[in-house]
């Protein structure tokens, strides 16, 4: 049973520490690690794993034991929601898996490590119980510190594990969902007030693009030249639905409001191919194409910061099986 994994923990500044987390993932072998990211702003890093499913859980679990030593909640802050140190543990189908079977998978993880490691879980996107549970902004309201006053009232009770916060690892939601692109857009201004307006109105719940959900952000990054950006952070959760070009023009026409340009976009972690192949065909590229020409395409397209085309998902586990 093929699945893909993307574990977000709570950690983007100590990369020694995210060095560790990703070597427990991989310490299983079978798991192929695909893609990851660490943003010090967030202080977030995101995992790409793929892999048989029985090889996948565990490379997973072994994270979760080396996070619970190597990060403490109650001294962790950054931009990006979290309850946890592993903040979020999704299953996605690949290949013939169905998203039933990532369900399943998704409900026995999650009662494995809050039975293993005493942590409260919560169960969201397909794997949840309860409808109040299905958006995992709803999971993470309050974030870690609202969460430690309120896990044993108010409905806030996890599906699996102890009523109260892990001393240090916090609470982890776990769930079963179709791919999801997580991207960002850097405005070409400092505006974070503009970010999060144009984020109101572009995402589902505030009218917009069906299928999406954003937020707007404050990210540094002095390295590249940019010591304050205003983001507009996404996630796309059904590109067939809402396709990525038509995220980026939404975005950029409401920045124009306001006189600003785009500045770049960024993929944390992957994206199908056929996500990436469809922003060529609307810019125009020949389908008759090579794919690493339809991929550059549509990386100049939306602006795609270190474009490479292993970029998309089944180009890199197809790598990733070929080196081993």
């Amino acid at each position: 049973m093929l699945v893909e994994s993307v574990p977000n923990v709570s950690e983007g500044r100590r990369l020694d520490v995210v060095e560790r987390l990703a070597g427990a993932l991989v310490s299983v072998p079978g798991v192929y690690l695909l893609d990851r990211t660490s943003d010090a702003s967030h202080n977030r890093s995101v995992f790409t794993v793929a892999g048989e499913h029985e090889a996948v859980t565990a490379g997973l679990e072994r994270m979760v034991a080396s996070a619970i030593d190597e990060i403490d909640m109650d001294g962790q802050f950054g931009e990006h929601p979290r309850i946890g140190a592993v903040d979020v543990v999704p299953f996605v189908p690949l290949g013939d898996t169905t998203l039933d079977a990532c369900v399943e998978l998704a409900r026995s993880f999650g009662q494995r490590i809050a039975t293993h490691y005493q942590l409260p879980v919560y169960l969201y996107a397909a794997a949840a119980t309860r409808a109040d549970r299905v958006k995992l902004a709803d999971v993470r309201r309050g974030q870690y510190e609202g969460l430690k006053v309120e896990i044993g009232q108010n409905g806030r009770q996890p599906d699996f594990g102890p009523a109260r916060t892990h001393p240090r690892a916090g609470a982890v939601a776990v769930g079963a969902r179709p791919f999801l692109i997580a991207w960002n857009i850097n405005l070409e201004s400092s505006d974070v007030e503009l970010a999060k307006r144009i984020a109101r109105r572009v995402r589902e719940s505030g009218g917009g693009l069906p299928r999406l959900q954003a937020n707007g952000f404050r990210v540094e990054e002095p390295e590249r030249g940019h010591p304050v950006r205003a983001q507009v952070s996404m996630n796309l959760l059904d590109f067939r639905v809402t396709p990525l070009w038509r995220v980026w023009e939404a975005v950029a026409e409401l920045a124009a409001e306001d006189g600003v340009a785009l500045a770049e976009s960024e993929l944390i972690g992957l994206a199908p191919l056929a996500a990436l192949t469809a922003v060529a065909d609307h810019a125009g590229t020949s389908e008759d194409a090579p794919v690493e020409t339809r991929l550059a395409a549509a990386a100049e397209a939306i602006r795609l910061r270190d474009f490479s085309p292993l970029m998309a998902l089944e180009l890199r586990l197809a790598d990733a099986r070929r080196r081993t």
